[in-house]
């Protein structure tokens, strides 16, 4: 199906602090210690909001949350990948010895090595793999990085469609010109802005409810490329983050697709077609997910079980010496 871009008056707005509200709060023996501003927007597949908090028109940098719209405009130039390398096409892996033999071999099936990649040279994501990484002796490595999943698929659609290798970064290159017009037809609204994401690929800024509206079709997967996305994702969830890591254990409990990104993001869509963007305004992780999976519950697009399975799982208690006397609190 093709969507125009909607007209939105207010698009180009940055975001701002007075586009936040309070999401969640910390509290401490029974006392607010800490609050969480955020905005969020829960949409469905046809583009209706069904909840929003503070000015989900407000633009952000959705960071690693694009990766499902790459991973469908990587597929679109014909490639053929193999359910494990579509999911770390989307992934932001957490560095593990897996994740990193796995993206080796993704490259040397498209006759790639590791020097090929163009992300930066990075310690694993992931705390405990980080931990390892470094006992086991080893330096930072392009594969460790958490985007180079991402890397991989990208060079192998350009092996495939006989693109350049060596530019494949830059905004004007075929396959980036590709993903921007992909990003553009799912969220029905071209990027504000273009920057550079940390790994060095085009970041393109949109309204966080443009955002939501994307991941809402992709997570409904009607096209044959968005039902190869979200089986390649459900069959491999330990690849696109990490055992018992959040987004994986997401997906392993809801279906559909669930994405970090940097600076206090996160998607979650439904097999249902329903899908819920999070920014939190000063970046932090601690509050995404627990606000997301609450969100989805609110509009009954994810039973009030699995929410609370989830959230308990991620909560991060707060703690008086070996009691635990507090912990996050979301407000939506």
């Amino acid at each position: 199906m093709t969507h125009s871009p909607r007209s939105n008056p207010v698009a180009a707005a940055w975001l701002g602090a007075d586009d936040g509200v309070v999401v969640a709060e910390l509290v401490r023996d029974g006392h607010i210690e800490s609050l969480h501003h955020g905005v969020l927007a829960v949409v469905d597949h046809e583009g209706t909001t069904l909840l929003e908090r503070g000015n989900p028109d407000a633009i952000v940098y959705p960071r690693s949350t694009l990766k499902p719209l790459q991973a469908l405009a990587v597929l679109e130039t014909g490639v053929e990948l193999s359910p494990l390398n579509l999911t770390l096409t989307t992934a932001s892996h957490s560095g593990s010895t897996r994740h990193r033999d796995a993206v080796l071999a993704f490259l040397r099936a498209y006759g790639l090595e590791e020097s090929a990649l163009q992300c930066p040279h990075d310690l694993p994501l992931g705390s405990a793999e980080r931990a390892q990484f470094l006992a086991q002796g080893h330096e930072p490595s392009r594969l460790a990085m958490n985007c180079s999943g991402k890397h991989a698929g990208f060079l192998a659609a350009c092996t495939h469609a006989g693109y350049s290798t060596e530019d494949y970064l830059s905004l004007e290159h075929p396959l980036q010109r590709s993903i921007t017009e992909t990003i553009t037809r799912y969220a029905e609204e071209a990027p504000t802005f273009t920057s550079r994401d940390g790994c060095g690929a085009p970041l393109h800024a949109l309204s966080l409810r443009g955002l939501a509206r994307a991941i809402a079709k992709v997570a409904r997967a009607q096209t044959p490329h968005e039902q190869q996305l979200a089986t390649a994702v459900r069959e491999n969830s330990w690849a696109i983050d990490g055992e018992g890591r959040d987004n994986t254990v997401t997906i392993e409990t809801v279906g559909g697709i669930a994405k970090i990104g940097a600076e206090g993001l996160v998607v979650i869509g439904t097999p249902s077609g329903v899908a819920v963007a999070v920014k939190i305004l000063d970046g932090s992780m601690r509050a995404t997910s627990l606000v997301a999976l609450a969100a989805l519950e609110s509009v009954g697009a994810i039973t009030t079980t699995d929410a609370s399975t989830l959230s308990e799982r991620m909560a991060q208690p707060v703690t008086g010496g070996d009691a635990i006397i507090g912990g996050l609190q979301v407000r939506i």
